[in-house]
């Protein structure tokens, strides 16, 4: 079923390849993957249906065809598996997410790392399983991943643990966590700038100039 249910989705985004926009693609990823050339949302809209038919296929059928796609070659393909993910995140457990921390670990760039912190996130719903480890992890994805995996939960964001993980990362001078340290913050003050605010106020020479300026941008401290 599996083998199937991938040469559809070949067949498909091969037949709307569009050459022309396969490198501009490819050079925006800084020539590190190679494209067909299918704008997001024409890709979503080509396999919207191919995708609903998966309903109720269940964790392991859902990993292996994600598993499948990762490794073609083509950017679209991962993506396909992020869109495909996503949809049925709710047939995913904490049993997957060692499977899909794995994944985000295989063709790394903010692209797919950031759809599988999302992802993680909707499983997750509230809780952190796998996080703390994740924030220890040498990989700098996985941190990544543990930093934003709560992005969008508001009042179901455990603050301290934000909080903590901001802290924790706060040294590092790798550009993608001091981005998601900023962006992490900022998405949580829209919910409680006053806690934020007295956080930056608090840990301002601790954080990085992008990380402060990235959680500050609304809140327009000095």
């Amino acid at each position: 079923m599996t083998t199937r249910a991938l040469d559809e989705i070949r067949k498909i985004l091969t037949a709307n390849a569009q050459a022309a926009r396969a490198a501009p693609m490819r050079a925006y990823m800084r020539d590190q993957f190679i494209f067909l050339g299918i704008p997001t949302p024409l890709r979503r809209t080509l396999l919207h249906q191919r995708f609903k038919e998966l309903k109720g296929s269940g964790a392991a059928h859902l990993m292996g065809l994600a598993k499948q796609l990762w490794a073609l070659p083509e950017r679209e393909y991962q993506y396909a598996a992020l869109d495909m993910l996503a949809m049925w995140h709710k047939e995913l457990g904490v049993e997957q997410i060692p499977e899909l921390l794995l994944l985000a670990q295989d063709k790394s760039w903010w692209d797919t790392v950031d759809g599988f912190a999302a992802i993680i996130g909707d499983i997750l719903d509230g809780g952190h399983a796998g996080m703390d480890d994740a924030l220890s992890s040498p990989n700098m994805w996985l941190r990544r991943i543990a930093l934003l995996h709560q992005l969008g939960w508001r009042d179901r964001t455990d603050r301290a643990r934000l909080f903590r993980y901001a802290r924790t990362l706060a040294p590092e001078r790798e550009f993608f966590i001091q981005k998601a340290i900023g962006w992490a913050l900022r998405d949580y003050a829209r919910h409680d700038p006053d806690a934020v605010r007295a956080f930056l106020l608090t840990e301002q020479r601790l954080l990085s100039p992008l990380s402060y300026r990235e959680a500050n941008k609304h809140l327009k401290l000095g």
